[in-house]
């Protein structure tokens, strides 16, 4: 192996083992279920792509571990396509989704639950 990749894998709780690696592949299951749409570009996700290519599902740090993010935290994590994530890489993203895309965060202004 590299030592690029040693290094760069040393940093890595979320993939190193550990109670992280339990944490994440259970969050990660949960955002796949509930979000359909990519946090950084709006638009939708496939499901039936596989990796490597490069619209298919991957979870991303909001704040990327390298600047401190938790490493499995829920809060912390947010769908995307692979070639999004990486275009992000460890930069903390600016808000991406064109105001007329669909995005997983979108909540109501208000909850006025008599109206239902």
């Amino acid at each position: 192996m590299p030592d690029g990749v040693a290094r760069r894998q040393a940093y890595r709780p979320d993939h190193s083992g550990g109670a992280h690696q339990v944490a994440f592949r259970s969050n990660r299951k949960i955002i796949f279920a509930t979000q359909e749409y990519c946090a950084l570009c709006g638009k939708p996700v496939d499901f039936s792509l596989k990796f490597p290519d490069p619209m298919s599902p991957t979870v991303d740090h909001i704040v990327p571990i390298a600047k401190g993010g938790h490493p499995s935290a829920l809060e912390n994590l947010q769908l995307a396509h692979l070639a999004c994530n990486r275009r992000k890489g460890q930069n903390l993203a600016t808000r991406q989704v064109p105001k007329a895309a669909k995005s997983n965060r979108s909540l109501p202004l208000s909850a006025d639950w008599t109206v239902y």
